[in-house]
């Protein structure tokens, strides 16, 4: 029996599906910005560390009871978590198309993340002005830097929904501004995850 020998495919081989044509100029962003959020864990953990190590070294001043409102922090998670809910909104809008919704919900995320940031800049401003700056004692020191290194994220994450909104209204939801929404969509939602650990680890914990 000879083998016969085949020199051609017998059908189509598919390596993506039609609903999701190949673009190789933006396949490797996913995984180029994963990489990006592992190094950023790497950096929050060495500062949540830091402040586990420092955390308790008052140098005499005042702790976390005599300076923490925890209201006024309960309040700004619920403005960063309500502000993930909507980017979700955003994303739904997105995946059917809706140009209108996503903008819509987009300007809406923006405004939670900007309430958010007022609160950490009322909160800051309030300890200065009281004399519990950073350089006041080491706790305090590791308490700005963690917290301030969060504010700051939030910031660009800010400007990134801004430009992002700029570049829909111009361009559509493209393959290309779906895939960026996508990418800062895991930003938004890695902040989160990293301000209810700073919430537990550094609000709840330090009035205990």
């Amino acid at each position: 029996m000879s083998a016969e020998i085949l020199t051609e495919p017998t059908g189509e081989r598919l390596y993506h599906p039609a609903e999701e044509p190949h673009f190789p100029e933006g396949h490797s962003t996913p995984l180029g910005f994963w990489i990006y959020l592992m190094s950023d864990c790497l950096i929050f953990a060495i500062l949540f560390a830091t402040y586990g190590v420092l955390g308790h070294r008052y140098g005499g001043g005042p702790g976390p009871k005599e300076l923490f409102e925890l209201p006024l922090v309960a309040l700004n998670t619920t403005m960063l978590l309500i502000s993930s809910i909507t980017y979700g909104f955003a994303m739904l809008h997105m995946h059917q198309g809706d140009q209108k919704g996503t903008l819509r919900w987009l300007g809406i995320t923006a405004c939670f993340g900007l309430a958010f940031l007022c609160i950490e800049l009322y909160e800051f401003t309030h300890l200065i002005g009281i004399g519990a700056g950073p350089g006041r004692s080491a706790f305090l020191s590791a308490f700005f830097t963690l917290v301030g290194t969060h504010g700051l994220h939030v910031t660009f994450g800010l400007i990134w929904l801004a430009v992002m909104v700029v570049q829909v209204r111009k361009f559509g939801l493209t393959i290309a501004n779906q895939r960026r929404l996508n990418c800062l969509s895991l930003f938004w939602h890695f902040l989160d995850v990293i301000w209810i650990g700073v919430f537990t680890f550094v609000y709840l914990m330090g009035m205990i």
